[in-house]
């Protein structure tokens, strides 16, 4: 129908819509046999072929068709453009009555998806800066909940969270820069050159690397509070006080802009911010990154650092944080029938993720073997899980459905092998 469309619409603008309603009338003689050369029908009228006199038609004559040898196109000389319907309206109405093909569909074979492993680990937690002395501590039930002791908290509800009381930067940061980053940057900076150092990415190793295939992917929830804070209480004095880095330095994507720098890796490199999920979202997008073929080695997690007078007042403000200031170790108890809030913390996590391929090509130590996941959002409210759990099963079926596809892949590839 929109080929006819087109076909007729030209010859609208001369005043001939009297021919539709004759073209209307000899519809069915359309689809009927049309002379004496015999063509091909069908009773559906759903495909045949033109006969040997609309072959021979001169003039662009539609005689055969319409059983007068009197109607044909006059071409109009003073407006070329309404030609082009008269012109190919030939070659339009062949390809119009042309038999139907079969189309053929090719199924393609699935497709090599790269597998993605876990290849070292760096942490900064009030539990330990070791990845196993960390684990141990959560073995042993080791809380690192305690009395917040950076600054004089007296006056808030809340005075305990789960704080770093000290941490030294020598060997991982030029001194002059870590006294001017934020210290969810230092945080970070340190904890993923930890997860180098335990994946066994040495100097020589880092020679060896494609650096434009090596990508930094660690987030923040809160970004540098406490350089930003810093600026707008120097601005109360005079703006020649403020940090030129301040703005800079308070984003949440400086961290990983800083390590790529540090390290010289141009692969992907930005940050994501969504508060307590923020590093769960950047490892899965950096195991995305990896198994579309755009980095061999990404480092991803997070790191915050926002236990300061405004940080700890926002929170206080909205009435999110638990007061058990007598029992700081049993403060944090996010299923208990008595839960009065939660606890803040600082440091960092960060993963080393690699190809397979790649990981087994210089020798790693493979921990674990990135499957997938996926995103959702219940839609509720901004701290508070829906009261009936809802959309948490759409998150393990759609979790679950990606595991299953990654494992009828691997079946296939097994299969291909034997």
């Amino acid at each position: 129908m929109a080929s006819s469309s087109s076909l007729v619409r030209p010859l609208c603008n001369q005043s001939q819509s009297p021919l539709l309603h004759w073209v209307a009338d000899r519809r069915k003689a359309f689809i009927s046999p049309l002379c004496n050369g015999g063509s091909a029908t069908s009773k559906d009228g759903v495909a045949f072929e033109p006969c040997n006199e609309y072959y021979s038609s001169k003039n662009g004559s539609f005689s055969s068709f319409f059983g007068s040898k009197n109607v044909s196109f006059n071409i109009n000389h003073k407006h070329p453009r309404l030609n082009r319907g008269v012109a190919r309206s030939g070659q339009a109405m062949a390809v119009a009555v042309e038999p139907a093909r079969e189309i053929m569909t090719k199924q393609k074979p699935p497709t090599k998806q790269r597998r993605v492993v876990v290849t070292g680990m760096g942490v900064v937690t009030p539990l330990g800066h070791d990845p196993d002395v960390f684990y141990n501590n959560l073995l042993e039930g080791a809380s690192g909940i305690s009395e917040i002791e950076a600054f004089d908290c007296a006056q808030f509800p809340t005075r305990i969270a789960g704080e770093i009381k000290s941490l030294s930067a020598d060997g991982w940061i030029a001194p002059k820069l870590s006294k001017r980053m934020d210290k969810f940057m230092l945080y970070m900076l340190i904890a993923g050159k930890k997860a180098l150092e335990d994946g066994g990415v040495t100097e020589d190793v880092m020679e060896e690397l494609d650096k434009e295939k090596c990508g930094v992917l660690i987030g923040s929830a809160m970004g540098g509070m406490k350089v930003f804070n810093d600026a707008i209480e120097a601005l109360r004095i005079s703006y020649r006080k403020m940090n030129p880095f301040c703005v800079p330095f308070a984003t949440t994507n400086m961290g990983s802009a800083m390590l790529a720098m540090d390290l010289g890796w141009m692969g992907p490199n930005y940050s994501i911010s969504t508060a307590c999920a923020t590093s769960n979202f950047c490892i899965l997008n950096a195991a995305n990154h990896m198994i579309r073929g755009e980095a061999d080695m990404m480092l991803c997690g997070g790191s915050d650092a926002a236990i300061i007078p405004i940080g700890l007042g926002g929170f206080v403000a909205c009435k999110a944080l638990s007061k058990r200031n007598g029992d700081p170790t049993k403060a944090s108890r996010p299923w208990d029938v008595n839960r009065d809030g939660f606890v803040m913390g600082e440091g960092a996590g960060v993963l080393l993720l690699e190809e397979l391929e790649h990981a087994k090509r210089r020798g790693a130590t493979i921990y674990a073997e990135f499957l997938g996941g996926s995103f959702t959002c219940d839609a509720y409210h901004m701290t508070e899980p829906h009261p009936d759990g809802n959309k948490l099963d759409l998150y393990y079926y759609k979790s679950l459905h990606f595991c299953i596809s990654y494992f009828r892949w691997q079946c296939h590839e097994d299969q291909a092998r034997t």
